[in-house]
């Protein structure tokens, strides 16, 4: 060992280490329609974007040395966005939305308007509104309970990001002490 190693090693205080991994591929993105309501009684019209989802999780290293096999988060994520994927997205607990659906097609109002979409076509949120920061929750809330089952996989952190309109974010983290 050179001394000059030796004397930087015994300067530097030992430092608790974290690992983490991301995902921000190409092929995590959704096409979907909403409209969401601000302000206490404005809603916007109908409307769509191309979503990018990023994910990041936190936790220690396993027996194989990584936090998550790159393959189970990826596939846990695409699996979530594609049920996103080319459908209207309703939020079912707004205050001022209404959402009634059948087996055929499902009517949604708001004030004096109205709209009606195939029940296929749509995919029914538990959420108050569809903004990027509550779809980042949903899409994390989603993909912890996929990893959990599938792999039995509890991160320390995770953070979900939701990009609406190339560089508009949403973002939601949760730790592990936050239950």
């Amino acid at each position: 060992m050179k001394p000059s190693q030796t004397l930087l090693n015994d300067r530097i205080d030992p430092m608790p280490e974290r690992y983490r991994v991301r995902l921000n591929k190409e092929h995590h993105v959704f096409s979907a329609g909403h409209f969401i309501t601000f302000g206490g009684d404005v809603c916007e019209r109908l409307h769509g974007h191309n979503y990018r989802v990023q994910v990041e999780v936190d936790g220690p290293l396993d027996k194989n040395h990584y936090v998550i096999d790159f393959i189970a988060l990826r596939d846990a994520l695409k699996t979530v966005t594609d049920e996103l994927d080319h459908r209207m997205m309703l939020p079912t607990q707004h205050r001022a939305i209404r959402v009634q659906a059948d087996e055929r097609e499902v009517a949604v109002t708001f004030e004096d308007r109205r709209w009606v979409f195939p029940r296929c076509d749509c995919v029914l949120l538990p959420l108050p509104n569809t903004t990027a920061e509550l779809l980042a929750h949903y899409i994390g809330r989603r993909l912890l309970e996929s990893l959990q089952t599938q792999t039995g996989f509890q991160p320390e952190r995770i953070q979900v990001a939701v990009d609406e309109d190339n560089g508009q974010w949403g973002i939601w983290e949760r730790t592990k002490d936050e239950g």
